[in-house]
């Protein structure tokens, strides 16, 4: 067995490992393959860079992040160790050294992004230098199902066959289904040596609220942690840029980051978040995947995050010295509404939206929690715990009552509108409101309409968005976001089941602010699905997405539901050439089916002659084998009908020059009288 402990001391200056963290590393000294999945602050990198100091060769490190690799870089030149990293952030001085180390047998570890491997030259170089070990930091992005998926990752496992020398895996958060594509991807399906050493990080609070005041709500938890370092997470550029400014103004020291950032700006951020104390960065999810700073005492989310994963990663951040962190993520129904309708609007394959819609369920199960978050969330990772005591809930239990009743209210207005209508619509009926969807529906008539008066609207948004949390109704894409109900459901339905909800988050939910969205609530999911479908029209003509329909089309399409060409025609925005190129298209994403029309009446679509046609060919079935159905078949063809309808003659001998004398004196007299009661 190798002797770790003399280099784990003299060069990283530790005494002994963190729980874990030894037989890990004897596994990847030995040349097994691994698979490791530890929290975040557990010390993955020392499992891969004490590994390198023991074995012969050069190791290469594949890392998703600049920052990262330069910090890791950084870190081990200081300890002494030879390493480098070659990446596009390089001056040319720092890539001559890397080369004049990997000519001169001298480093130990390179550092790479996982892009650079498709330079042709890339493999040539790695067989040179004698890579005896391949280690690969945030391994979940080689993943579809995880939540930060990376195509250049997808030629790590080529490279491992190419170079065959061992490969060790390393990440913070993969469910089984992550986990099982890692292992596709990048051992071939051959299953490594697994190390699963928990997801819990008991030093960090854990704690949600129901946005309500947002602003406010951010500024007065990073008013109780003055002069601590700390991030504060947003889900749109525009909002941290906002958020900044009002934390500056409130007397903290905080600066804004996200990606529309110049690339020198970005660093200036990085670089003081690094080293100065108490800064409150503001940003996008585009900062922190790598940050090693141990002293971030608290993350808060102004916005859902997209998952679970995505979350467990982002709070990970604090805390990393052990020391006691806090956590806070705010929620809301536009949130849940917003990450919807990014999951709908990809271009992911069917099976891959439903798989993000059911990690954001996840989440939303977490952020509805009526117990312990802790062991909601270790629940998801397949681990058991006791209550943490150390989390909102614990410190506060819900107070909570048997929601049983408006639940069973809502999922019987569900189930009676045939799981075809989202939550605005829903509400609606219960609430006994008279709008014009309800009434063109009918929806008055129902046994449901009016039962739920009870509860204000806002009230009942936020009984649907727990029966969301609770995965007793999902959205369902192929229906527009339509609220279908899960097997969890049926038995709280038909009275063989009770539920239980947050009162306080009901009694506290309040009305929303007046801002006008761009649709309703019912319509929102629809014209997400048309978005997406334009954004995958223009990108494969190479237009902006303007050119194909302009947002207030799209708008129209979601409100209006054409059912027709004929409808799809009266749309704002559709001219003929629209209509002949992309009319069946939206009709399909809007309907599910595509109207079979003739190419002669299809140009008459949304013109007042398109009804006259209609009539034409219904009397023309009428009359096909005569007046007594006992004659020969005869009918005209669709040109010449719509030749009828477009130039109206009014007599039959102008008739007969457009039809042929067998044919006008069949149907005559018939479409004559269809021409005159049309005018």
């Amino acid at each position: 067995m190798f002797d770790s402990a003399p280099l784990l001391r003299d060069v990283f200056g530790f005494d002994a490992f963190r729980p874990g963290q030894e037989e890990i590393v004897d596994a990847v000294t030995a040349g097994e393959n691994v698979l490791a999945i530890m929290p975040t602050g557990g010390g993955k990198s020392l499992c891969f860079q004490l590994p390198a100091l023991l074995r012969d060769g050069v190791t290469v490190v594949i890392s998703p992040l600049i920052a990262l690799m330069r910090d890791q870089v950084r870190a081990l030149q200081e300890a002494g160790v030879e390493a480098g990293a070659l990446t596009s952030g390089n001056t040319p001085e720092e890539t001559d050294a890397v080369w004049r180390a990997l000519e001169d047998g001298r480093l130990k570890l390179l550092y790479m992004a996982p892009e650079r491997l498709a330079a042709v030259s890339a493999m040539g170089m790695l067989r040179r230098i004698g890579v005896s070990l391949i280690a690969v930091d945030e391994a979940h992005c080689v993943s579809q199902w995880g939540h930060d998926f990376r195509p250049d990752y997808l030629r790590i496992g080529e490279l491992r066959r190419a170079l065959d020398v061992p490969l060790a895996a390393f990440t913070a958060t993969a469910d089984a289904e992550t986990q099982d594509e890692i292992i596709q991807k990048l051992f071939d399906g051959v299953a490594p040596r697994k190390f699963l050493r928990g997801f819990d990080r008991p030093n960090i609070h854990l704690a949600f609220g129901a946005k309500d005041s947002p602003r406010k709500q951010i500024l007065d938890f990073a008013a109780a942690r003055r002069g601590q370092s700390g991030i504060v997470y947003c889900g749109t550029r525009n909002k941290t840029e906002a958020l900044a400014r009002a934390l500056r103004e409130d007397g903290h020291t905080a600066c804004h980051y996200h990606g529309g950032m110049e690339a020198e700006d970005r660093r200036i951020v990085e670089t003081r978040f690094a080293r100065e104390d108490g800064l409150i960065v503001v940003a996008t999810v585009a900062f922190g995947m790598g940050i090693d700073k141990p002293d971030i005492r608290w993350v808060a989310h102004a916005d859902l995050p997209k998952s679970i994963e995505a979350y467990y990663q982002e709070i990970g951040r604090a805390g990393r010295d052990g020391d006691p962190a806090e956590t806070l993520t705010l929620f809301g129904p536009d949130d849940i509404r917003l990450r919807r309708s990014q999951i709908d609007e990809g271009l992911a394959p069917p099976e891959r939206r439903s798989a993000d819609h059911a990690r954001l369920n996840a989440l939303l199960g977490l952020a509805e929690a009526l117990e312990c978050r802790r062991q909601t969330l270790l629940g998801y990772f397949g681990e058991e715990a006791a209550p943490c005591g150390k989390c909102d809930l614990c410190d506060t239990p819900a107070e909570v009552f048997d929601g049983t009743t408006p639940v069973r209210m809502a999922l019987s207005a569900i189930l009676r509108t045939e799981e075809w209508f989202g939550a605005g619509h829903l509400i609606d009926i219960l609430l006994g409101n008279e709008t014009d969807k309800i009434r063109a529906r009918r929806h008055d008539n129902l046994p449901t309409y009016g039962v739920g008066k009870d509860w204000s609207r806002p009230q009942w948004q936020a009984i649907f968005r727990q029966m969301m949390g609770h995965d007793l109704v999902r959205p369902d894409p192929e229906r527009h976001g339509a609220l279908r109900m899960t097997d969890a459901a049926k038995p709280i339905l038909k009275g063989e089941a009770q539920i239980r909800l947050r009162r306080d988050s009901i009694r506290k939910a309040t009305r929303r602010p007046a801002v006008k969205a761009m649709v309703s609530e019912e319509d929102a999911p629809l014209l997400s699905v048309l978005k997406a479908k334009r954004r995958a029209l223009a990108e494969a003509a190479r237009v902006p997405a303007y050119v194909i329909f302009p947002d207030r089309t799209l708008i129209e399409m979601a409100e209006k539901r054409p059912a027709t060409l004929d409808d799809m025609a009266r749309i704002g925005g559709v001219g003929a050439k629209k209509l002949e190129r992309y009319g069946d298209t939206f009709l399909e994403v809007i309907s599910g089916a595509v109207e079979t029309v003739h190419p002669a009446r299809r140009k008459l679509a949304g013109r007042d002659t398109a009804g006259v046609y209609d009539q034409l060919l219904e009397v023309q079935t009428e009359l096909a084998r005569g007046p007594d159905g006992i004659d020969k078949p005869l009918t005209c063809s669709a040109s010449q009908l719509a030749k009828v309808a477009q130039m109206r003659p009014d007599d039959e001998h102008a008739l007969g020059r457009l039809l042929g004398e067998r044919r006008a004196e069949r149907f005559g007299a018939a479409f004559l009288d269809v021409l005159r009661a049309a005018g």
